[in-house]
């Protein structure tokens, strides 16, 4: 393998002689690449999903045309790993001048300082080679973000040191845009940034050049410029001034998934699940019945539609089931966790703190709200799982005075014989095939599902004291119809 270049005569010689690679624009750069790997069809951004026919389509028109572009769309989106995945369409590495802050590049150098080290050392001026992850550069905008930490300042030290004046561009404290030179600048959350600072940015956008300390410095960087933004933000807490969103040349909005099963997909991908120790079993319908936790909350009044219900929780709820069925398989000694309803519900805190609440919403509280949003999942999943089954036989034996109440910690042999006591129960989940195996860990969580279910459509009710009983309780005989050998921790 032909070693790299390390000096601009051993460059002027290699491949990157030719004017097509080494005078190319970082966006003509990425656009080369794109058209590369689209032809190819290579996968284009990782782990992004959902987004196939709506997102990722615009993203790629604004490279093939070469726009700076700004992602729009509520917290929990992906926005931010849409800007990182850009990396991928950069060259896997490029030369730059050794010693360049700005990576300068060695034919076209705009630095005082790469112009001196290309006059003074000519063919024998040192090369550097940056990795593409290095030419990504990113900042969150906050109202406290200076001028000098976008464009940069004059250094002091730096005058004293090289007996240069301040007004010297050696002198310079590089901010990150310059930093970011040949390559992609991201800001985050683009409204809060200072009105003067966004003045700064097109400024050096359009017309290359900027003031630092009263001097004017001339800067022809080449960089992609790209941003993210909150629509609710962009109204309520600041604003994009018009002539920088003038000077973005595309919009693109983001979204939540469109589907449940989007949103199981990337749910799955991101949570972690798949831990070590004892084996974690996931019934697909607990995917399901978690992310129906996340659209029933996005369609809810009660909660502020315009901050967004984000991503990250069904993706924290999951995570927090797992973990509340592993301590139950710890406490029980039982070598594999499988995840029930009732774990679900453990998993509160993880939906409390990601749901913003409308005034409504604000009197009832979080949790009521959170429990709800819960119970209406479950009757949702209960609908596609099970929807037209029977259950008349399991409804008519609550009717008549039954009532079940199973400890969430409880084993799951214990929890199946209780199961046992309902008529149709087992049956019917072994049935409609929630329970494939008729394992007990997955019987037990089927069937809390479908009484559950049963909940959610007033067939039965549920209380903290009693745990499932008739839904009327004026109808029947009184609770507690005896079956002896249930266990301290399960009767009916």
């Amino acid at each position: 393998m032909p070693t790299k270049p390390r000096t601009l005569g051993e460059l002027k010689q290699s491949p990157w002689r030719d004017p097509t690679r080494h005078l190319r624009s970082v966006k003509d750069e990425m656009r080369d690449n794109l058209i590369t790997m689209l032809e190819a069809g290579a996968e284009l951004f990782r782990g992004i999903k959902g987004y196939d026919e709506t997102v990722i389509p615009q993203v790629i028109n604004a490279v093939l045309s070469r726009h700076n572009f700004i992602l729009l769309g509520l917290r929990g989106q992906a926005k931010s790993r849409i800007l990182r995945g850009l990396v991928e369409l950069l060259d896997h590495e490029v030369p730059i001048l050794a010693g360049s802050e700005i990576n300068d590049n060695p034919f076209r150098p705009i630095s005082k300082h790469g112009r001196q080290l290309v006059e003074e050392c000519g063919d024998a001026a040192p090369i550097d080679w940056v990795p593409r992850d290095r030419r990504y550069v990113e900042k969150l905008a906050t109202p406290d973000v200076t001028m000098a930490d976008i464009i940069g300042d004059v250094d002091p030290i730096k005058a004293a040191r090289g007996g240069h004046l301040l007004s010297d561009e050696l002198t310079i404290h590089y901010g990150l845009l310059p930093r970011s030179n040949r390559g992609i600048f991201a800001i985050n959350e683009l409204p809060d940034l200072a009105g003067k600072i966004q003045v700064g940015l097109f400024n050096i956008m359009q017309e290359g050049d900027v003031q630092i300390k009263g001097y004017p410095i001339r800067l022809a960087l080449d960089v992609l410029l790209v941003f993210s933004a909150n629509p609710e933000d962009y109204t309520a807490r600041g604003k994009i001034i018009t002539p920088l969103k003038d000077r973005i040349g595309s919009e693109v909005m983001t979204h939540y998934p469109l589907s449940i099963d989007h949103g199981v997909e990337i749910t799955k991908q991101e949570a972690w699940t798949e831990r070590p120790g004892r084996a974690i079993d996931l019934p697909d319908f607990i995917r399901q019945l978690v992310e129906e936790i996340a659209f029933a909350a996005r369609a809810d009044k009660r909660v502020d539609r315009r901050s967004g219900v984000s991503q990250r929780l069904p993706i924290t709820v999951l995570e927090s089931v797992t973990s509340n069925a592993e301590q139950r398989a710890i406490l029980a000694r039982e070598d594999r966790a499988v995840p029930r309803v009732s774990d679900v519900y453990a998993a509160l805190p993880s939906i409390t703190g990601k749901i913003e609440l409308e005034y409504e919403g604000e009197l009832q509280g979080a949790e009521t709200i959170a429990k709800e949003l819960v119970r209406r999942a479950a009757g949702k999943t209960f609908e596609d799982r099970l929807g037209g089954a029977d259950c008349d036989a399991i409804v008519q034996w609550f009717d008549e005075g039954g009532a079940l109440k199973v400890s969430p910690q409880e084993h799951s042999d214990a929890c199946r014989k209780g199961f046992a006591v309902v008529p149709g129960l087992i049956e019917l989940v072994e049935r409609v095939g929630l329970a494939p195996g008729k394992d007990a860990a997955t019987v037990v969580s089927a069937c809390e599902l479908v009484l559950e279910g049963l909940v959610a459509h007033k067939r039965i009710s549920r209380s903290e004291e009693l745990g499932y009983v008739r839904a009327r309780p004026d109808k029947g005989p009184p609770f507690g119809k005896g079956v002896p050998g249930a266990g301290p921790n399960l009767f009916t």
